[in-house]
């Protein structure tokens, strides 16, 4: 299974990967002016560059080989996606009870920035192909890998 991975010693904070990710999942994903301007709520990126002194590092979703989320949550709003094996939210289905929150063991399921009661994860850019946060990251901190988390 693919995986995207996160080289901390790679990262700079530069948070590309924030406004790649956030325009990827916009209505203008091609158009980093339009993304930004006049979008009310602006768009939230799935990906969040996490600070503590000089160590940076991207956290998104690690489509675990065993995720706890997908076992936590109580409407199958959390499942694997048969055909490309990541780990997927249907918003239609969440309730916005937030155990999946409660159990990722590396705090990558976040609540909608938009103010709907659902959940935000990485969904790998599977209609793009390749994520957009890899396909941007300048230092290459974050690739695309084959292996379990």
């Amino acid at each position: 299974m693919k995986r995207i991975l996160a080289r901390n010693e790679y990262c700079i904070g530069c948070h590309l990967c924030e406004v790649y990710c956030a325009a990827a999942h916009s209505p203008y994903p091609h158009d980093l002016i339009k993304v930004f301007k006049g979008n009310t709520p602006p768009p939230s990126p799935r990906v969040r560059v996490e600070e503590a002194g000089a160590v940076s590092f991207a956290l998104q979703c690690r489509h675990c080989a065993d995720p706890h989320c997908t076992k936590a949550c109580i409407t199958g709003a959390m499942y694997r996606d048969p055909a490309t094996g990541a780990v997927m939210s249907n918003p239609e289905r969440c309730v916005g009870c937030w155990t999946c929150i409660l159990v990722c063991p590396y705090g990558a399921v976040f609540r909608d920035a938009t103010g709907r009661k659902v959940i935000s994860k990485c969904d790998f850019c599977l209609s793009l192909g390749e994520p957009a946060c890899v396909q941007h990251c300048p230092n290459r901190a974050l690739i695309i890998t084959e292996g379990g988390a």
